[in-house]
């Protein structure tokens, strides 16, 4: 991958739907190259696929936590795949550590948080949990110094 690749994954990033003649417009290529370069970029495995991003998705939570899970026995597959059912979960991460897996979790009250976690715990094969709430966010490649206002 060169330096137009990543730029163009960059741009793709932003607006995985963006129009061929928009992306060339971006990156300064002709329309067939941008073309090509997608193509040749998802042959070789570095683009993986496109998602659907919904409004839902977007909007960030205003009550955000992660929740650190220790799992009974070798059940985490199971119980990672209910936990990706819970609306609230933003993301399920399987970890080596101390926790075996660590849940992203948006709500939009503190409520609808503690009745979330209150339900994570009752999942069969939930051992121990400890959740720390998210106050401010700091994201790479940003300004830093002041918490990113749209989602703290």
């Amino acid at each position: 991958m060169d330096d137009t690749d990543l730029r163009l994954i960059a741009e793709l990033r932003r607006d995985g739907r963006a129009a061929l003649s928009h992306l060339a417009a971006r990156l300064g290529l002709s329309r067939a190259t941008v073309r090509a370069r997608m193509e040749r970029l998802a042959a070789a495995g570095e683009i993986a696929g496109f998602t659907v991003l919904t409004r839902a998705d977007a909007t960030p939570a205003p009550v955000r936590a992660l929740m650190m899970v220790g799992i009974e026995g070798r059940g985490a597959e199971r119980i990672m795949a209910r936990l990706t059912g819970f609306p609230q979960a933003v993301a399920v991460h399987s970890t080596a550590g101390r926790w075996d897996l660590v849940v992203e979790l948006g709500a939009q009250t503190l409520a609808e948080l503690d009745e979330t976690i209150f339900r994570i715990r009752e999942v069969e094969g939930v051992m121990t949990s400890e959740t720390n709430l998210l106050m401010s966010t700091r994201r790479a490649g940003r300004r830093q110094g002041r918490p990113d206002q749209s989602s703290s």
